[in-house]
């Protein structure tokens, strides 16, 4: 399954723990975060002046998806 803007940050790194280093390479601090289970991957990378297709691309490498 493919990572996507939409999907909450809890949610990716439920499925994927292996992407909590990508989140905290990017400052995104996704499990001391209130807003994980609500905020979606674009919504935190915004908050945090990231480019969220970027970040997605790199969370769906680490997982081994291609976009």
């Amino acid at each position: 399954m493919k990572i996507t803007k939409e999907m909450t940050i809890e949610e990716v790194v439920t499925r994927y723990p292996e992407t909590i280093q990508v989140f905290q390479n990017y400052g995104i601090a996704c499990l001391d975060c209130s807003a994980a289970p609500y905020d979606n991957v674009e919504q935190g990378a915004q908050v945090h002046g990231v480019d969220p297709d970027q970040l997605v691309r790199d969370l769906n490498a680490t997982i081994g998806t291609l976009n």
